[in-house]
């Protein structure tokens, strides 16, 4: 019979110290654009230069860290007669292709914001750990259906109030009264698109806000934009568009 000592002993393994050793997941943080694609967009290159800043964004996103926050992207389109998810909400480095956005028909951006408030409040898609979300949303023109209570539904939801909220108006059509009462923040300021570059610099200083979000120790806090940050563009070929 062996001595005591050497009789093996099973040890209970508390399951909380466990947890401390276990890689940390990131949390969710949503940016949710809602893109006009009425049929004006189709003129002056503007669809076309929205297509090229969506794509650097999702894969700019793509190719940042996920330690503390993964950064989800959803496509929110308003055109015609309707408004739809052309992206479903989704990592931003899951995404292998977007389908090219096409400009036709009306401005149904009332649709669009109350789409917006449902995918917010879904616990489902976005849920509670989920970090403070991101909306931008980008027109050229007016609303032609009714816009202004899915509006308020959407700014003075618990997660629409809290969001981080941008807006740029696209071209001298745009209704910048209407598109004033969408962003929030210190600054709260509308930023405007003369040309399609104009649109491209836009997103690139949306994809720096979020990515410098997203790498800080402090991912929950909103960050503003600051379009003199971007970088020139000279590498834009609108041309080739």
């Amino acid at each position: 019979m062996k001595p005591k000592s050497e009789v093996s002993q099973k040890v209970a393994i508390n399951p909380t110290k466990l947890k401390a050793f276990a890689a940390p997941q990131p949390r969710p943080l949503p940016v949710i654009v809602l893109a006009d694609v009425s049929g004006s967009m189709a003129e002056d290159n503007k669809i076309e230069s929205l297509n090229v800043a969506l794509r650097e964004m999702v894969s700019s996103f793509a190719k940042e860290s996920r330690l503390r926050a993964e950064i989800q992207v959803g496509l929110i389109t308003f055109g015609g007669r309707a408004a739809e998810e052309h992206l479903p909400l989704v990592a931003a480095h899951e995404v292998t292709a977007m389908k090219p956005l096409a400009a036709s028909g009306p401005t149904p951006m009332g649709k669009a914001f109350d789409l917006a408030r449902r995918l917010l409040e879904d616990k489902e898609r976005i849920p509670s750990r989920a970090y403070r979300p991101v909306l931008v949303l980008v027109s050229d023109g007016a609303p032609t259906d009714d816009w202004a209570q899915p509006l308020q539904a959407l700014c003075s939801s618990e997660r629409g109030s809290k969001a981080s909220r941008f807006a740029m108006a696209i071209g001298a059509d745009a209704d910048r009264e209407m598109l004033k009462q969408f962003p929030n923040g210190p600054e709260a300021t509308l930023f405007e698109a003369h040309d399609a570059r104009d649109i491209v610099r836009f997103f690139r200083a949306v994809t720096m806000s979020v990515a410098s979000r997203s790498a800080s120790a402090t991912p929950d806090q909103s960050a503003g934009l600051d379009l003199g940050m971007v970088p020139p563009d000279d590498d834009l070929d609108l041309d080739a568009l």
